[in-house]
């Protein structure tokens, strides 16, 4: 089992910048992928960004610039820097871990944090 908790949300204005923290704890080797995906009002969940075990990153088209994800092991704690953050990022934002065991995936998540960006 993989233990996710997120941190960092908050109020924001237009422009501004937000870091997001995700703090793994339990079976943290056998993760092999680690996200944020982001839930709006009214709306389903998106990926944000994908960091995975090698250190190849993607990201959703409407972040990239904006956000970048990193990790720091030593901490087993993955990032979501956020910069220059639009009234459209307003979401709750989910920290995510994928474990793979051939083509089987199982998903991890935390609880989410709510960051809403507003003047």
């Amino acid at each position: 089992q993989v233990q996710l908790v997120e941190s960092g949300g908050g109020l924001v204005q237009p422009g501004g910048s937000l870091r997001l923290s995700c703090a793994a704890s339990g079976s943290i080797f056998s993760i092999d992928v680690m996200g944020w995906y982001r839930q709006a009002p009214g709306k389903g969940r998106e990926l944000v960004a994908r960091l995975t075990f090698g250190g190849s990153t993607n990201y959703a088209d409407s972040v990239k610039g904006r956000f970048t994800i990193s990790r720091d092991n030593a901490k087993n704690t993955v990032y979501l820097q956020m910069n220059s953050l639009k009234p459209e990022d307003t979401a709750v934002y989910y920290c995510n871990a994928e474990r793979y065991h051939g083509i089987a995936k199982v998903d991890y998540w935390g609880t989410g944090t709510l960051v809403t960006v507003s003047s």
